[in-house]
Parts: structure tokens; C-alpha cells; sequence
């Protein structure tokens, strides 16, 4: 197996992020009721599930070490809500009331966004080995967003409905749940293709730190756009004519780096064909999408329907693919024996496919 260090956070991260989760459950039960809360957490469910799929898609073959996963969604659920939560309070007792265009507009796009880029920062720094390019970045800014979103919508679903009822609830959840689930998952993948790109470079903290405050301010900048289409005029008519051009944008844009991802892992993997490790058709089965699919189809034919031994081919070649990119950068010292174990995966799964 690939060596863990550097591909996982630690437990005492965990038990840190567990603690806020206590405060926070507090807070939503004192102010919002616990019922409220209750309802609000059913529902807010379903938009966190719409992005999952969506990250899931981008993150098919070549998924992220699921401690990195789940720590990038308890980050932006937990703590850069917490952190959130704590600079509205000193704002509200240092000013008193603030008038809606300057919370929505300035104040929330630049808090929200720090906290939540400084999660995928860290997951860059304690998880440096899995942070492998722009795909992987945008991967974990959107899981960031996520659960950003995710205990956001417990809030905005459980205050309407003790404000509004059922009506007020209702609209809220379309609005939000149905026809915005990735808008926080959009802003936080800007932070997080820009340390991306700093991580295929084989940078360093400091210098994803300084590519991450570029994206930070494209990030800054999109929310307080999207924040003010909903107050500077006809919402549905903004909708429409910019927020959906935006979100369209943003799919062609993730299309376009997963061709890149596909570009790069063809050439890796052709490195090792020229040593004798792939055949040329094997590169292309494991590098391309449509080769991908051809062959889980014919592992399907197989005795036994050998799709899951396939997928682990193509994960592992996948893998393998980003190990010699970081080996080639100079900035993993395990590459070697990482490189080593998922030689001997994919001669192990082409084994088992072939065997009778």
C-alpha cells in the first residue's frame, strides 16, 4: 500500500473540529429551537447531496484519500462556520447593526471565503501528497463549500420556518437547496484551483499561500457578485442572465481541466510504457475516459464481472500517474516507494483480469 504520511489529517484535528461541532449544535438548539433545527438539518441534506454527486463526478478516477474528504467537509461545516459566526458577533458588538448591502455584499464574502480557504490551505499542508494539481484543488474547495453550505441551510431553512412557517420554508429551500446548492462549492473551488496550480508546481506553503489569495480574491469577488444580484434588482431576471451563464461557465471550466488531468496521466503513464510496465493500448484504456469505459464494459464480460477489479487497475494507474508527476516536481520524498506499491497494484489487477 502507498505510504499514508502526508495523504491524512491527524485525530487530534478531528477532535478539535468535533468539539466546535458540540458548540455548534448548542448554538442552533439556543437560538433556533431544536425542532427547527431538526427540519432544517433533514433538508439541508438534499442540496449537500447535489454537490457530493457533482464532486464525485469530477473526482471519479482518481478519488481523494476519504480521511482528506471528510476533513474538508467538517472544516466547512464546522469551523469556518464557527469562525464566521465569531466575526459577526465582535462586527454586531463593535458597530451595532450593520445595514443588509454591506453583511451581504463585503462582510460575508470576505469572511466566509478566508475561512473556508484557509481549510483547503490546510488540507494542502497536512495532506500535501494527495494535493496533486488544479482538478484536486477544485475537488477540495467544492467538498470546503459544501459543508459550508450544508450548515448554512440548517440556519437560513431552521429561521424560516419559526419566522415564516411552512410558506416562507418552501421558498427558502427552492432558492437555496434547489436552485443555488453549488454556489458556495463554486466560490471556494476558485481558492482552491489556485493552490492547485501552486501544488503542481511542487510549491511550497508560502508560495500556495500567495497563489491561494489570488484565487481568494477571484473567490472574494464572485459570492459578492452573486450576493448582490439577490438584492440589486430582479432576482429571477439576474438569475437567469448571469448566475446560470456563471455556473455553465464553471462546468466548462472543470471540463477543461479534467482534459488537461487526462493529458498529463497519458503522458505519465506512457513513461512507463516505454519501460515496459503498459502496453500503448493499456495507456489509453487507463488515461482516457472512453478508454475507461471500454474497459470496465469488457471486465464486465468477464468470468465473474470483473468491473471492480478494473476500477482498482484504473485507480491505482491513476495514482500512479500523480505519484511520478510529484516524483518529477522533487517535492515528495516517498515517491519512490509509493511508485513502487502501485507498480506492483496494477501488475497484480492486470493479473487478476487476465486470469482464467
Amino acid at each position: 500500500m502507498p505510504a499514508r504520511r502526508g495523504r491524512s489529517a491527524s485525530v487530534w484535528a478531528f477532535g478539535v473540529l468535533a468539539f466546535l461541532m458540540i458548540a455548534l449544535i448548542a448554538y442552533f438548539a439556543l437560538f433556533l429551537g431544536v425542532g427547527a433545527s431538526i427540519v432544517g438539518l433533514v433538508l439541508a441534506f438534499v442540496p449537500l447531496a447535489i454537490v457530493l454527486t457533482g464532486v464525485r463526478m469530477i473526482d471519479r478516477w482518481e478519488p481523494e484519500p476519504k480521511n482528506l474528504v471528510v476533513f474538508a467537509l467538517a472544516w466547512g461545516a464546522v469551523a469556518a462556520v464557527g469562525i464566521t459566526l465569531l466575526v459577526d458577533l465582535a462586527f454586531a458588538l463593535a458597530v451595532g447593526q450593520r445595514n443588509e448591502f454591506f453583511a451581504a455584499v463585503i462582510q460575508a464574502p470576505v469572511i466566509e471565503e478566508l475561512a473556508k480557504g484557509l481549510g483547503v490551505l490546510l488540507v494542502f499542508v497536512i495532506g500535501r501528497r494527495a494535493f496533486d494539481g488544479p482538478v484536486d484543488g477544485v475537488v477540495y474547495g467544492a467538498l470546503v463549500g459544501a459543508g459550508f453550505a450544508f450548515t448554512e441551510n440548517i440556519q437560513y431553512f431552521g429561521t424560516s420556518l419559526t419566522s415564516g412557517g411552512a410558506a416562507d420554508l418552501t421558498v427558502t429551500f427552492i432558492l437555496r437547496g434547489l436552485v443555488s446548492p453549488f454556489a458556495h462549492a463554486m466560490f471556494t473551488a476558485l481558492t482552491g484551483f489556485a493552490i492547485g496550480l501552486a501544488a503542481r508546481r511542487g510549491a511550497s506553503t508560502a508560495s500556495a499561500v500567495g497563489s491561494g489569495a489570488v484565487g481568494l480574491v477571484g473567490a472574494v469577488g464572485l459570492h459578492a457578485y452573486w450576493n448582490g444580484s439577490s438584492l440589486l434588482g430582479d432576482f429571477l431576471a439576474l438569475y437567469i442572465t448571469t448566475q446560470v451563464p456563471l455556473f455553465i461557465g464553471f462546468i466548462i471550466a472543470i471540463l477543461a481541466l479534467r482534459r488537461e488531468e487526462t493529458r498529463l496521466t497519458r503522458l505519465r503513464l506512457s513513461e512507463y510504457a516505454a519501460a515496459g510496465w503498459f502496453t500503448p493500448q493499456e495507456v489509453e484504456m487507463l488515461a482516457t475516459p472512453a478508454g475507461r469505459r471500454t474497459g470496465l464494459r469488457w471486465a464486465s464480460g468477464l468470468r465473474g464481472d470483473r468491473r471492480t477489479v478494473m476500477q482498482s487497475f484504473i485507480h491505482d494507474a491513476a495514482a500512479l500517474a500523480a505519484v511520478r508527476q510529484r516524483a518529477i516536481t522533487g517535492r515528495d520524498p516517498l515517491a519512490a516507494a509509493d511508485e513502487h506499491a502501485l507498480l506492483m497494484r496494477t501488475r497484480d489487477a492486470r493479473a487478476r483480469l487476465l486470469a482464467y
